[in-house]
């Protein structure tokens, strides 16, 4: 998602190369340093996101700086563990699930910020080694222009009026993309059945996206009618773009359903500075960012005794009111992932 100039050419020589050939300097060599491997979402488009504010904050009261490297979650895991015998980040955050899979590859190391006693389980590694930051439900958005209102089913998707209108993130490379096949195979009642209507789908797609968060101002702009997306980066963003719209897939005579899609944090192993990487991670979990979280960011606080109630927060439960939430069996997908998008892959001839 757009950064200011300076975010963006740290992120840019990042991507380019390792840390040790930003500009001659290496981020081991410098103590007031710490990077951060995200999944997007969070960032704002003109600098307004909760990323942006606590970043800021962060640095306002420790003196560190927050190097800022973003992409798909699947993306995120994926550089850190081709950087796994030089690592050359502290935090890493991602979907679920992307963290899990970190976890299982060792990428994590076991850290209990501040205030994590206050995030449920089921929203944190029971072994210490992520923690939620910011809770969020996966979603689907329109453009509330051309469309005279949001569509109910997956079957809906069907129809020409979508053709080539219609976009959604890959799965194993976008946290997001990853979500419209745990939800499908919920929806459908199984694996065999979500990858038949995928199929089917594929006739309106117009074709893979590393990134969710680049697909919303498509939509708004009209250049496609529904994407994938999530409520927290969604919601953000409808703030500077008037024709989106948030709505929920259920199947053709249910509810509409969706899941917890939390941005999940833990440190990187053997990080470069994995002692700033802790007190940005406490910082993260403190009251005072985490009451930010729906004012500023358009999310969900991870913790339970921080309750939000701004106006964005209102909006937010009345946009999840009738909205079922299913848990899916994190541990048997992340087992079954590697197959589950080879399957895909075939199914959808991507």
């Amino acid at each position: 998602m757009p950064r200011n100039s300076l975010t963006a050419a740290i992120a840019l020589c990042l991507l380019a190369a390792p840390l040790t050939a930003c500009g001659g300097t290496s981020a081991a060599s410098d103590a007031k340093v710490v990077t951060v491997y995200s999944a997007d979402g969070l960032k704002g488009e003109n600098g307004d996101g909760w990323y942006d504010r606590i970043f800021k904050d962060f640095q306002k009261r420790t003196g560190i700086k927050v190097q800022y490297v973003e992409g798909g979650s699947g993306e995120m895991v994926q550089r850190a563990v081709r950087e796994k015998s030089n690592p050359q980040a502290d935090v890493l955050v991602t979907l679920p699930p992307f963290i899990q899979q970190a976890d299982s590859k060792g990428l994590l190391r076991k850290y209990t910020p501040a205030g994590a006693d206050r995030v449920s389980a089921a929203d944190k590694a029971s072994d210490g080694t992520w923690t939620s930051v910011v809770n969020n439900y996966f979603g689907f958005v329109y453009n509330k222009k051309q469309l005279a209102q949001a569509p109910t089913t997956w079957d809906q998707l069907l129809d020409s009026t979508y053709k080539n209108k219609l976009q959604y993130s890959t799965p194993g490379v976008a946290g997001d993309g990853t979500a419209v096949l745990i939800k499908a195979i919920h929806d459908f009642g199984g694996k065999d059945q979500a990858l038949a209507y995928l199929k089917k789908l594929q006739s309106n797609n117009v074709g893979p996206s590393a990134s969710t968060g680049k697909l919303a101002p498509k939509v708004d702009k009209g250049e496609l009618l529904v994407a994938n997306g999530d409520v927290q980066m969604n919601y953000a963003q409808s703030k500077t773009m008037p024709n989106l719209g948030i709505w929920f897939p259920a199947k053709k005579g249910g509810q509409p359903t969706t899941f917890a899609l939390p941005y999940a944090a833990g440190l990187v192993t053997k990080g470069p500075h994995s002692a700033n990487g802790e007190k940005l991670l406490d910082y993260m979990l403190g009251r005072t960012a985490q009451q930010q979280v729906s004012a500023i960011g358009g999310g969900f606080s991870a913790r339970q005794d921080v309750k939000a109630t701004d106006a964005n927060a209102t909006a937010l439960t009345q946009l999840m009111t009738g909205v079922q939430i299913f848990e899916p069996d994190w541990t048997d997908i992340d087992k079954n992932l590697t197959s589950y998008i080879e399957d895909w892959q075939s199914a959808t001839n991507s």
